[in-house]
């Protein structure tokens, strides 16, 4: 399942580290990963917490540019959060699943 849309209405998200631009290492370089049409990718870790349950951290790749007014323990809200679930085997031979989150944005709560 890819992009499934997800209603955070109930879910506390704190910043933990302020968005930058998304990168990846390629045969010993870093490179800024972008999507399809060629727009630079950003990323944000966030502290997830609904009510009554534990929460965890999260690392959320974000479409556009949230710009710089964010701080380290912000309450946020993303525009549009998605989640798509993977699987695949690893060049070990190793079964790796996970949940990969994205957004079109952040906003910063009052």
């Amino acid at each position: 399942m890819k992009n499934q849309k997800l209603d955070m209405s109930e879910t506390r998200l704190m910043l933990t580290e302020a968005p930058e631009l998304k990168t990846r290492e390629v045969d010993g370089h870093t490179e800024i990963v972008t999507d399809q049409d060629g727009a630079s990718q950003y990323v944000v870790s966030l502290f997830k917490k609904q009510p009554g349950q534990k929460g965890e951290e999260i690392r959320v790749t974000l479409s556009t540019d949230p710009g710089d007014e964010f701080e380290d323990g912000d309450s946020v809200e993303l525009i549009d959060p998605r989640a798509s679930f993977y699987s695949f085997r690893n060049g070990r031979g190793e079964n790796v699943a996970g949940v990969a989150y994205r957004a079109l944005g952040l906003r910063k709560l009052a």
